[in-house]
């Protein structure tokens, strides 16, 4: 069993940091073993983009999941608290990220954002998508200018209202 980390005083009020290491152990415990996001995530019955949101730390994992992603990576089943906690949601990346594939959503959004503003007012009216009530799914299609990656988000339709 791959036992590199032991919950300590060191950390004790130190989520994001604890986090952040959860998070390392699993990418390498997942390159170490074999195993895909895809294969993770039918394990557990979720949703593969989902399922690395959440082993990224973006996503609190129920205890079963947890316990069964951990002993297929064999990690520390202690994990799981850490894998269960609510997180600090987007506080693993930057808005003006120098990831390449990061910062490439990030200017597309620049640059479409303001039509799908647009188009979402005049389809469904004032209001925005909702992040929460969400899903993504990512996959590839072939193209004879080089294969394309398809991201195919959907959000619950939140119209604003005033209430006295």
């Amino acid at each position: 069993m791959i036992n590199l980390f032991r919950r300590s005083k060191i950390f004790k009020g130190k989520d994001e940091m604890l986090r952040n290491l959860v998070t390392d152990l699993i990418v390498e415990a997942k390159l170490q073993n074999g195993f895909s996001w895809a294969e993770l995530a039918s394990a557990i019955g979720k949703p593969e983009t989902w399922t690395v949101a959440a082993l990224l730390g973006e996503h609190p994992l129920s205890s079963d999941d947890a316990s069964t992603i951990l002993a297929m990576l064999d990690l520390d089943p202690g994990l799981a608290l850490t894998l269960a906690r609510v997180p600090l949601r987007g506080s693993g990346s930057q808005m003006s990220s120098s990831d390449p594939t990061i910062y490439r959503f990030h200017e597309a959004l620049m640059v479409y954002g303001p039509a799908l503003k647009e188009l979402i007012h005049e389809k469904f009216g004032d209001g925005i998508m909702s992040a929460i009530n969400f899903s993504i799914e990512v996959d590839r299609a072939p193209h004879p200018e080089g294969d394309r990656v398809v991201v195919k988000m959907s959000g619950k339709f939140l119209a604003y209202e005033w209430k006295a």
